[in-house]
């Protein structure tokens, strides 16, 4: 429980969040500029993943069980190298040319240039500090799109060796200890064993984004009032969870519901998806 806590208030520090500003991604606009996207071409293995259902167990769905349609995920993060091939191609979208209301002033602060991948940062890393617009966009010039929540929460569930590991405890416990771990997303994609499904690097390196992060409510009887329902963080109130034994769960959501899409953050990076067709 303590470590559950202590995590909670390092993502409350670092992002200082106001939550009267939060809003849904539903009813976020794409940049004009993405119009002129041009496309590139991606190398990374995608892994099909097989569709199924799961229970959720944070929000407004705490306990239904969650359909995933068949759907195709890349195996790991998309890496500093991958980003500046965008970026060359997409100069738009460089740290000196993007527009302020798509990324904050951190997006890419630890680049040394426009063309430049931090000194002594791994070309194999995760690329960080991009916001969701340029995830986003990013994602469109190879084809594809980002994940959603329940795609990428489907994932996570598995281990090495089951699709779904959410009740064994030291499963738990690996997730909440890799997100102690320091400068992780400095270290080179795929180090680790893939799970299940042959995915890497689903924790133990960078948060990621999904396509629709915010999207995690609670309902207004949580709060026994008849407001309408608000970001995790937002709440003032108990979280409606199946399973509060599920710490680590409760962890990305709420990252997850306490960020706006043009924030950058120096370990949140994303991978992609795509609709199996």
């Amino acid at each position: 429980m303590k470590v559950f806590i202590a995590i909670l208030v390092f993502i409350l520090g670092i992002l200082q969040v106001s939550c009267s500003d939060h809003s849904s991604t539903a009813n976020m606009k794409q940049p004009k500029m993405e119009n002129h996207l041009k496309n590139i071409t991606s190398s990374k293995e995608m892994i099909k993943i097989e569709g199924g259902t799961y229970k959720a167990f944070i929000g407004k769905d705490s306990g239904r069980i969650v359909k995933v349609e068949t759907f195709y995920l890349d195996d790991s993060p998309v890496t500093n190298a991958e980003y500046l091939q965008f970026l060359k191609a997409n100069p738009q979208w460089t740290k000196t040319k993007v527009i302020r209301l798509y990324a904050d002033s951190m997006y890419l602060k630890h680049w040394k240039g426009d063309f430049e991948i931090p000194e002594g940062a791994d070309p194999q890393a995760p690329v960080t500090n991009v916001s969701w617009f340029a995830a986003d966009a990013y994602s469109r010039s190879v084809g594809k799109r980002l994940p959603t929540v329940d795609e990428w929460e489907y994932v996570g569930l598995a281990d090495e060796k089951t699709k779904n590991a959410s009740e064994d405890p030291e499963f738990t416990e690996f997730i909440l200890n890799s997100y102690q771990i320091k400068d992780k997303s400095k270290l080179p994609i795929k180090r680790g064993t893939p799970n299940y499904y042959g995915v890497y690097d689903m924790y133990g390196l960078v948060w990621e984004w999904t396509y629709d992060f915010n999207s995690v409510m609670m309902s207004g009887e949580s709060r026994k009032d008849n407001t309408t329902n608000e970001s995790l963080f937002c709440a003032g109130a108990a979280v409606t969870t199946a399973d509060l034994r599920n710490y680590a769960a409760f962890v990305r959501f709420a990252l997850r519901g306490s960020v706006k899409a043009n924030y950058c953050i120096n370990n949140l990076g994303f991978r992609c998806a795509k609709t199996d067709q």
